[in-house]
């Protein structure tokens, strides 16, 4: 590499963080003009890495710069984040205690801890400083951002999964959410202790997976749904065939035979895209003993029930939906949307035959999740759902502190689905559903593995 010459201009030294970030960008674009391209190419990639950080060092090392000790290390850590890492975001995004990264513009970041949104003092230098690192971010996805294509969503290297929207679309500037990939796995071990759900919830749901029973999760956005999902998974058998079929690939499965099938958007001209319903009618193809549908968000919906219908019995999806009656509606509507005229009598009708059992989760305003109700769907009667609540979550109120408080109930509704269970080898004994208030909290080892 070839280093250019000195900088004459005198940059002093600030605490701001704003200043700090415009130092940043400068001394950036001159590790730009100062490398060679021809020679870079031909280093390894630890020998890059050591050049680079040999050139930052010598650039914030020079008198013009004034930059001393703890500084001048965060400086130069900082500009190696800048070439490889995430930017100002790289801190954030090593912190396991964050679930989402969310910049509303340059000089604005929030972040999401234990379920709250939190603001920080991270800061780009301006809205070029944050599009360059979109673009790169972007990138390495294989994807692309632009004036021409200025929204994007993707999966970055570590599995956290990105969406981007810039100008002109973005009034305000460049926008960028991460969703972050978590590192270890959320169980219902985690959930029962965090209160969650209650012991008997975890065990009714493993047992239903276990027996083959057509499972569909709703909630809000960042409610819980592919985390529940992934915790639903664990418990499919190591035989099975899965195939599983996602916008973005979230899921985490643990199984061998295991078909990870993720949906490509158009090209730049409009063409190209593979939809969830195209790859969901080339899975039947793909002898899959369970269909996991990442989230069902339109047409596929049809072929999804009609899976579930003809032997792909144990499937799975989530949907976005405010209840469990409300995910019913849903689901209609996206059948409406397959463009298949179904009157609306059979449409409920075939709905109710594929779907045994719905679990709504939802974030409460204390940034809490909570399983709020697991339903059994028993049947459609003359065109009407007949729906029965197992378990819930009732709220209770506020405490002294200001807490959300609230408590889990078995119902004392005993499910037909018990006699599906008892097919498979699977005995729950009828005092799991006693009409009772439930606890949480506490190390859960479930009684029936």
């Amino acid at each position: 590499m070839i280093m250019s010459g000195p900088d004459t201009a005198t940059v002093t030294r600030s605490k701001d963080r704003q200043a700090f970030q415009e130092l940043k960008t400068h001394l950036h674009r001159q590790m730009v003009d100062a490398i060679d391209l021809s020679k870079a190419g031909q280093l390894s990639e630890d020998e890059l890495r050591t050049q680079l950080r040999a050139l930052a060092s010598h650039l914030c090392a020079r008198q013009a710069v004034v930059l001393e000790g703890q500084d001048r290390e965060q400086m130069v850590n900082e500009l190696m984040d800048e070439i490889y890492g995430y930017g100002p975001l790289e801190a954030l995004m090593h912190d396991p205690d964050i679930s989402d990264v969310l910049v509303n513009g340059h000089d604005s970041v929030f972040i999401e801890r234990d379920g709250r949104l939190l603001q920080t003092d991270v800061k780009f230098a301006d809205d070029d400083h944050l599009l360059r690192v979109i673009q790169r971010l972007v990138g390495k996805a294989g994807r692309r951002i632009d004036e021409v294509s200025p929204m994007v969503d993707a999966k970055l290297p570590d599995g956290s999964r990105l969406n981007a929207v810039i100008p002109p679309l973005a009034l305000r500037g460049p926008t960028l959410s991460i969703r972050r990939f978590k590192t270890r796995e959320f169980r219902f071990e985690d959930m029962v202790r965090l209160g969650s759900l209650a012991p008997e919830m975890a065990d009714f749901l493993m047992m239903a997976v276990k027996a083959r029973l057509n499972i569909v999760v709703s909630g809000g956005t960042g409610g819980g749904k592919t985390t529940l999902l992934n915790n639903l998974s664990r418990f499919i058998p190591a035989s099975e065939r899965i195939v599983t079929i996602e916008q973005t690939a979230e899921l985490q499965l643990q199984q061998a035979d295991v078909v990870s099938l993720e949906m490509r958007p158009p090209n730049i001209e409009g063409k190209g895209e593979i939809s969830q319903r195209d790859l969901l009618k080339n899975s039947l193809r793909m002898r899959p003993d369970r269909i996991i549908v990442g989230e069902a968000r339109g047409g596929e919906v049809l072929d999804m029930l009609q899976a579930m219908n003809t032997g792909h019995d144990g499937s799975m999806s989530t949907i976005h939906a405010n209840d469990t009656r409300d995910a019913l509606d849903r689901l209609e509507l996206m059948i409406a949307l397959s463009g298949t005229e179904l009157p609306m009598m059979v449409a409920r009708q075939y709905i109710s035959s594929a779907i045994h059992i719905l679990v709504h989760v939802s974030r409460l305003a204390s940034g809490e999740r909570k399983v709020m109700r697991i339903t059994e769907l028993v049947d459609c009667q003359q065109g009407n759902y007949h729906l029965e609540d197992v378990f819930v979550y009732r709220m209770g109120g506020i405490d002294a502190q200001g807490h959300l408080t609230g408590t889990f109930y078995s119902t004392g509704y005993e499910p037909e689905v018990l006699k599906r269970l008892a097919a498979y080898g699977y005995q729950l004994p009828t005092e799991l559903f006693t009409a009772r208030e439930l606890t949480t909290g506490g190390n859960y080892v479930s009684r029936y593995l």
